[in-house]
């Protein structure tokens, strides 16, 4: 293996031939400014840099080697940084490792003590790129755009892979935030649709009094304020995918309208008296018990049964087991370089929190936090306050908090299920889930597989 390449910013010609002499593993190249460092770093792409705070214009001060600290960080968030300080000026080396790096040592420089620091920097890095190249690995789905490790969701990616060919409607059953139209579009683009349009309409964003015009059209002079003929969602969808998201919120009236076209793949614009074949491949998706709503009448049961043909069922991030810290690691990487913040990953009370937050708001919640985290955080590591996750029951005799009730329910039923069950697999059948989402949730519970605790029960923020 070729060594790893040490950039040292020093301008002291003394030192920099004794960090020479004191890296022998190391492919040492030095630099004396902030100029040459720059030049060094595109030429070289240095694994780690030793960088002297004292640097001209200003030898005496540290202004000019932070500034440098923080274009590096900035520039090159995963690159390991040793700074340099002198004796006496931890309030320097402080705001350092605040602005991004790795570790410090004191000058006079112990060569052995820095060797230790350097290597260890060397190998964190070596091993967060590898992680991240397994985590990448194991997050690979048939699906692009659908990181997932969890055996549940692998297996329908795989599923709506074989779908996408398959001119039926599809319905998505998902709460809210778990992926439905990212699934939707799967279907479209693995299929023979793909060159032509995908149409996403939001039953629940549209006001009634508009929909009907939004998914059929309408003619010219239909009604106040029609001042031209306007095509709807559906025929925009020709040749390709509708997507009605939320169409348990379609409104009754409407319901019967939209039997129709799926029954003649006809549309007939408001105003209009000419029917129009439209020949589009109809997804929708829905967090709403659909049974449920036809049973009472909320919902057509003949339009359900239209609808319905093939069916998927989106498990929630809760129940993915290992996803959730997948999934965090690629959005703080990727809203890390969208905001040039040097972080370089979670601190513990994060991973923690995070393991067993009971996420509501599925994958869009999870992102959200994570993105406000990017802005916000001071250090290099995100917290658990910077999630605006708090470890930690609520004191007092009883939670009201209904997240919190629903979790120690669900803490007590898998305790009471490996108990009576004795393994993971009779305790999965009498739970009625799969064994890798029971495994999931005694990692989130903090369960041994034989049921014992771990470590206590961690309650969600509300």
């Amino acid at each position: 293996m070729s060594k790893p390449k040490l950039l040292v910013i020093e301008d002291d010609p003394g030192l920099c031939a004794q960090y020479r002499w004191a890296f022998p593993s190391c492919r040492v190249t030095v630099a004396g400014d902030r100029q040459t460092a720059e030049r060094a770093i595109q030429r070289e792409r240095p694994d780690a840099v030793l960088l002297d705070l004292g640097l001209p214009p200003d030898p005496e001060g540290v202004e000019e080697g932070l500034a440098i600290l923080q274009r590096l960080r900035h520039a090159h968030p995963s690159m390991p940084i040793v700074v340099v300080t002198g004796r006496g000026e931890h309030a320097h080396a402080l705001r350092a490792i605040a602005l991004g790096a790795n570790d410090f040592c004191e000058k006079p420089v112990e060569i052995e003590v820095l060797r230790t620091v350097v290597d260890r920097a060397l190998r964190v890095a070596a091993l967060a790129e590898e992680n991240a190249r397994l985590a990448t690995r194991a997050g690979d789905s048939p699906i692009p755009g659908m990181l997932t490790a969890d055996p549940a969701m692998l297996s329908l990616c795989r599923t709506a892979q074989r779908l996408a060919g398959v001119p039926v409607p599809v319905l998505l059953l998902g709460e809210s935030g778990t992926g439905k139209e990212l699934l939707a579009r799967a279907l479209h683009t693995h299929g023979p649709r793909a060159a032509a349009p995908f149409i996403a309409i939001n039953c629940a964003a549209i006001p009634e009094t508009l929909l009907e015009s939004e998914l059929f059209g309408h003619e010219r002079g239909a009604f106040t304020g029609a001042v031209k003929q306007t095509q709807g969602r559906i025929e925009q969808a020709q040749g390709g995918t509708l997507f009605l998201d939320e169409i348990g919120e379609m409104p009754f009236a409407l319901q019967a309208k939209l039997l129709r076209f799926l029954q003649d793949r006809q549309v007939l614009r408001i105003g209009g008296r000419q029917p129009i074949a439209v020949d589009v491949r109809v997804v929708s998706a829905t967090n709403q018990p659909l049974e449920a709503q036809a049973e009472q009448g909320v919902f057509r049961s003949d339009l359900l049964h239209r609808l319905n043909a093939l069916t998927l069922r989106i498990p929630p991030l809760r129940e993915r087991g290992g996803d959730v810290l997948l999934l965090a690691r690629r959005f703080l990487a990727q809203h890390g370089r969208d905001y040039a913040r040097p972080l370089r990953g979670f601190a513990q009370d994060a991973l923690d929190a995070m393991s067993t937050h009971a996420w509501p708001g599925n994958v869009r919640e999870l992102e959200n936090r994570i993105r406000r985290a990017a802005l916000l955080a001071e250090g290099p590591l995100v917290g658990a306050a910077d999630l605006e996750l708090i470890q930690g029951e609520p004191a007092g005799p009883r939670a009201l908090d209904l997240r919190v009730v629903r979790r120690r329910a669900e803490r007590d039923a898998i305790e009471d299920a490996m108990a009576q069950g004795g393994n993971v697999a009779r305790a999965a059948r009498l739970l009625g889930v799969s064994r890798p989402t029971l495994y999931g949730l005694l990692d989130a519970h903090g369960l041994s597989p034989r049921g014992e605790p771990e470590r206590p029960d961690v309650a969600p923020t509300p």
